[in-house]
């Protein structure tokens, strides 16, 4: 994945903004949200919040360290009489993304 606008936002205030509204942008199935669900087995649709806990920069690389909000289901597991209900759990995890600052190329790290 490259987040060239969040490359080059970098040290500027609407910096966490852009961040987040490009990750939004990739959508949840480019995100290892699965990975991070807790109270459920799937995530629901591709609706999620980004939250900007941390950054920093070397020379070549940014590294920000985020606080991810979605939802996830358990599925058929709501009523054994109907099976058309999906109850929503919320779900929490931390992702870091480490990006190169040359190329805009980003790596997604599960962080828990």
């Amino acid at each position: 994945m490259i987040l060239s606008q969040t490359v080059a936002a970098w040290g500027k205030p609407d910096f966490p903004a852009v961040f987040s509204a490009e990750v939004q942008g990739l959508g949840a199935n480019a995100l290892p949200l699965q990975a991070g669900l807790t109270h459920s087995s799937q995530v629901s649709g591709d609706t999620f919040s980004v939250m900007l806990l941390e950054s920093s920069a070397t020379a070549t690389h940014l590294q920000i360290r985020t606080g991810i909000f979605y939802a996830g289901v358990i599925v058929g597991s709501c009523c054994a009489d109907d099976p058309t209900p999906l109850c929503e759990q919320p779900e929490y995890c931390e992702l870091l993304f480490t990006l190169e600052r040359s190329t805009a190329a980003a790596r997604v790290t599960l962080l828990g």
